[in-house]
Protein backbone atom coordinates (compact mmCIF):
# COMPACT_ATOMS: atom_id res chain seq x y z
CA UNK A 1 0.00 0.00 0.00
CA UNK A 2 2.50 2.32 0.90
CA UNK A 3 5.87 2.82 -1.23
CA UNK A 4 8.72 3.34 1.72
CA UNK A 5 11.52 3.40 -0.90
CA UNK A 6 14.34 5.44 -0.57
CA UNK A 7 13.79 6.07 3.26
CA UNK A 8 16.57 5.39 5.62
CA UNK A 9 14.62 3.46 7.74
CA UNK A 10 13.32 -0.03 8.30
CA UNK A 11 9.54 -0.05 7.48
CA UNK A 12 8.74 -0.92 11.00
CA UNK A 13 10.77 1.83 13.01
CA UNK A 14 8.70 4.18 10.71
CA UNK A 15 5.34 2.81 11.38
CA UNK A 16 6.21 2.23 15.25
CA UNK A 17 7.02 5.85 15.18
CA UNK A 18 3.69 6.90 13.80
CA UNK A 19 1.53 4.98 15.61
CA UNK A 20 3.05 5.83 18.62
CA UNK A 21 2.46 9.52 18.35
CA UNK A 22 -1.14 9.09 17.45
CA UNK A 23 -2.00 6.76 19.81
CA UNK A 24 -0.45 8.51 22.75
CA UNK A 25 -0.02 11.74 24.19
CA UNK A 26 3.85 12.61 23.13
CA UNK A 27 5.42 15.43 21.76
CA UNK A 28 7.73 14.81 19.29
CA UNK A 29 10.42 16.01 21.22
CA UNK A 30 8.74 13.28 23.55
CA UNK A 31 9.08 10.48 20.78
CA UNK A 32 12.65 11.65 19.99
CA UNK A 33 14.14 10.41 23.40
CA UNK A 34 11.48 7.05 23.05
CA UNK A 35 13.09 6.02 19.75
CA UNK A 36 16.36 6.57 21.12
CA UNK A 37 15.81 4.57 24.21
CA UNK A 38 15.28 1.85 21.97
CA UNK A 39 18.36 2.72 19.63
CA UNK A 40 16.82 4.40 17.13
CA UNK A 41 18.29 7.93 16.71
CA UNK A 42 16.05 10.08 14.74
CA UNK A 43 15.33 13.71 14.51
CA UNK A 44 11.55 15.48 15.82
CA UNK A 45 11.35 17.26 12.63
CA UNK A 46 11.63 14.13 10.66
CA UNK A 47 8.89 12.20 12.68
CA UNK A 48 7.17 15.13 11.81
CA UNK A 49 7.95 14.59 8.08
CA UNK A 50 6.89 10.78 9.14
CA UNK A 51 3.51 11.49 10.48
CA UNK A 52 2.55 13.88 7.71
CA UNK A 53 3.06 11.58 5.22
CA UNK A 54 1.97 8.07 6.06
CA UNK A 55 -0.76 8.62 8.88
CA UNK A 56 -3.48 9.83 6.12
CA UNK A 57 -2.14 6.81 3.80
CA UNK A 58 -2.53 4.29 6.45
CA UNK A 59 -5.81 6.17 7.74
CA UNK A 60 -7.29 6.39 4.30
CA UNK A 61 -6.86 1.94 4.24
CA UNK A 62 -8.82 1.76 7.88
CA UNK A 63 -11.75 3.94 6.62
CA UNK A 64 -12.20 1.13 4.24
CA UNK A 65 -11.43 -1.81 6.09
CA UNK A 66 -13.17 -1.32 9.09
CA UNK A 67 -15.89 -3.88 10.65
CA UNK A 68 -19.40 -2.91 9.14
CA UNK A 69 -21.58 -0.35 11.30
CA UNK A 70 -24.93 0.23 12.25
CA UNK A 71 -27.11 2.38 10.04
CA UNK A 72 -27.99 4.79 12.53
CA UNK A 73 -25.41 7.10 12.48
CA UNK A 74 -24.71 10.62 14.64
CA UNK A 75 -22.88 13.56 13.33
CA UNK A 76 -21.54 16.49 14.02
CA UNK A 77 -18.41 18.76 13.84
CA UNK A 78 -15.47 20.33 15.94
CA UNK A 79 -13.09 23.19 16.01
CA UNK A 80 -9.34 22.26 15.24
CA UNK A 81 -6.75 25.05 15.17
CA UNK A 82 -4.75 25.64 11.95
CA UNK A 83 -1.81 28.42 12.40
CA UNK A 84 -4.41 29.87 14.53
CA UNK A 85 -7.03 29.90 12.52
CA UNK A 86 -10.44 27.60 12.65
CA UNK A 87 -11.18 24.83 10.93
CA UNK A 88 -13.81 22.14 11.10
CA UNK A 89 -13.07 17.92 12.06
CA UNK A 90 -16.08 16.76 10.46
CA UNK A 91 -17.24 13.48 11.86
CA UNK A 92 -19.93 10.76 12.39
CA UNK A 93 -20.05 7.46 15.00
CA UNK A 94 -22.88 4.44 14.59
CA UNK A 95 -24.77 4.40 17.62
CA UNK A 96 -22.53 1.78 19.32
CA UNK A 97 -19.51 4.60 19.10
CA UNK A 98 -18.00 3.18 16.39
CA UNK A 99 -16.16 5.73 14.05
CA UNK A 100 -17.83 6.04 10.63
CA UNK A 101 -15.88 8.93 8.62
CA UNK A 102 -14.27 11.86 9.62
CA UNK A 103 -12.71 15.16 7.05
CA UNK A 104 -11.21 18.08 8.04
CA UNK A 105 -12.19 21.64 6.61
CA UNK A 106 -11.33 24.99 5.84
CA UNK A 107 -14.81 26.11 5.98
CA UNK A 108 -18.50 24.61 7.69
CA UNK A 109 -20.37 25.03 5.09
CA UNK A 110 -23.37 23.21 3.01
CA UNK A 111 -20.68 22.30 0.48
CA UNK A 112 -18.60 20.47 2.85
CA UNK A 113 -21.08 19.02 4.77
CA UNK A 114 -22.17 17.33 1.47
CA UNK A 115 -18.52 16.50 0.90
CA UNK A 116 -18.34 14.82 4.50
CA UNK A 117 -22.11 12.74 3.78
CA UNK A 118 -21.00 11.73 0.37
CA UNK A 119 -17.35 10.28 1.69
CA UNK A 120 -19.10 8.54 4.36
CA UNK A 121 -21.96 7.10 2.61
CA UNK A 122 -19.10 5.83 -0.18
CA UNK A 123 -17.16 3.90 2.67
CA UNK A 124 -20.02 2.77 4.76
CA UNK A 125 -22.73 2.46 2.29
CA UNK A 126 -26.64 3.87 2.76
CA UNK A 127 -27.46 4.60 6.57
CA UNK A 128 -31.05 4.22 7.57
CA UNK A 129 -31.18 7.76 9.20
CA UNK A 130 -28.60 10.26 10.39
CA UNK A 131 -28.86 12.41 13.44
CA UNK A 132 -27.85 16.20 13.35
CA UNK A 133 -27.76 19.45 15.33
CA UNK A 134 -29.93 22.28 13.87
CA UNK A 135 -27.01 23.45 11.81
CA UNK A 136 -28.25 24.69 8.72
CA UNK A 137 -25.27 23.52 6.98
CA UNK A 138 -25.63 20.28 7.85
CA UNK A 139 -29.25 19.89 7.24
CA UNK A 140 -28.57 21.40 3.86
CA UNK A 141 -26.09 19.27 3.07
CA UNK A 142 -28.11 16.09 4.26
CA UNK A 143 -31.13 17.13 1.68
CA UNK A 144 -28.39 17.55 -1.36
CA UNK A 145 -27.02 14.23 -0.63
CA UNK A 146 -30.61 13.25 -0.91
CA UNK A 147 -31.32 14.53 -3.78
CA UNK A 148 -28.18 13.16 -5.42
CA UNK A 149 -29.63 9.45 -4.44
CA UNK A 150 -32.80 10.11 -5.72
CA UNK A 151 -31.33 11.27 -9.20
CA UNK A 152 -28.85 7.98 -9.03
CA UNK A 153 -32.78 5.54 -8.22
CA UNK A 154 -32.65 5.22 -4.16
CA UNK A 155 -36.25 4.99 -3.09
CA UNK A 156 -35.86 5.77 -0.14
CA UNK A 157 -34.17 9.32 1.61
CA UNK A 158 -32.26 9.17 4.57
CA UNK A 159 -34.13 10.02 7.16
CA UNK A 160 -32.59 13.41 8.90
CA UNK A 161 -33.47 13.79 12.85
CA UNK A 162 -32.79 17.21 14.13
CA UNK A 163 -32.83 16.72 18.13
CA UNK A 164 -29.45 17.85 19.72
CA UNK A 165 -29.08 15.61 23.12
CA UNK A 166 -29.57 12.15 20.73
CA UNK A 167 -26.31 13.58 18.82
CA UNK A 168 -24.12 13.19 22.56
CA UNK A 169 -22.43 9.94 21.33
CA UNK A 170 -20.46 12.05 18.75
CA UNK A 171 -19.92 14.76 21.05
CA UNK A 172 -18.60 13.00 23.91
CA UNK A 173 -16.15 10.80 21.20
CA UNK A 174 -14.78 14.78 20.47
CA UNK A 175 -13.38 14.05 23.35
CA UNK A 176 -10.84 11.51 22.90
CA UNK A 177 -9.57 13.55 19.74
CA UNK A 178 -9.57 16.48 21.73
CA UNK A 179 -7.46 15.13 24.52
CA UNK A 180 -5.20 14.02 22.14
CA UNK A 181 -4.02 17.19 20.25
CA UNK A 182 -5.12 19.39 23.05
CA UNK A 183 -0.98 18.83 23.95
CA UNK A 184 0.43 19.61 21.00
CA UNK A 185 1.84 22.94 20.04
CA UNK A 186 -0.43 23.71 16.45
CA UNK A 187 -0.80 22.51 13.28
CA UNK A 188 1.19 24.27 11.03
CA UNK A 189 -0.84 23.41 7.57
CA UNK A 190 -3.66 22.38 6.49
CA UNK A 191 -2.15 19.41 4.96
CA UNK A 192 -0.18 18.08 8.12
CA UNK A 193 -3.20 18.62 10.47
CA UNK A 194 -5.35 16.46 7.92
CA UNK A 195 -2.70 13.77 7.68
CA UNK A 196 -2.02 13.64 11.76
CA UNK A 197 -5.64 13.66 12.83
CA UNK A 198 -6.86 11.13 10.76
CA UNK A 199 -3.84 9.19 11.82
CA UNK A 200 -5.40 9.77 15.44
CA UNK A 201 -8.75 8.73 14.01
CA UNK A 202 -7.29 5.60 13.11
CA UNK A 203 -5.76 5.21 16.45
CA UNK A 204 -9.14 5.14 18.34
CA UNK A 205 -10.86 3.00 16.14
CA UNK A 206 -8.50 0.36 16.63
CA UNK A 207 -8.95 0.90 20.36
CA UNK A 208 -12.28 0.94 19.67
CA UNK A 209 -11.82 -2.67 18.28
CA UNK A 210 -13.28 -1.83 14.81
CA UNK A 211 -10.60 -3.82 13.49
CA UNK A 212 -9.23 -7.31 14.86
CA UNK A 213 -9.59 -7.59 18.49
CA UNK A 214 -7.25 -9.45 20.03
CA UNK A 215 -4.39 -8.84 17.93
CA UNK A 216 -1.69 -6.57 19.02
CA UNK A 217 -2.91 -2.45 18.23
CA UNK A 218 0.85 -1.56 16.75
CA UNK A 219 0.29 -4.64 14.89
CA UNK A 220 -3.24 -4.24 13.69
CA UNK A 221 -1.84 -0.65 12.72
CA UNK A 222 0.91 -2.09 10.92
CA UNK A 223 -1.26 -4.73 8.35
CA UNK A 224 -3.68 -1.89 7.23
CA UNK A 225 -0.07 -0.44 5.86
CA UNK A 226 0.90 -3.93 3.91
Amino acid sequence: MNSFKGTHFPRDVILYAVFFYVRYTVSYRDLKEIMAERGVEVDHATLNRWVARYAGLVAEQGRRRKTPADRSWRMDETYVKVRGERTYLYRAVDTCGRTLDFMLSKRRTKGAATRFFARALEANGLPRKIVIDKSNANTAGLKAVNRMLERFGCPVPVEMVRIKYLNNRVEQDHRSIKRRIRPMLGFKSFASASSTLAGIELAQMIRKGQFTPGVCPFQQFARLAA
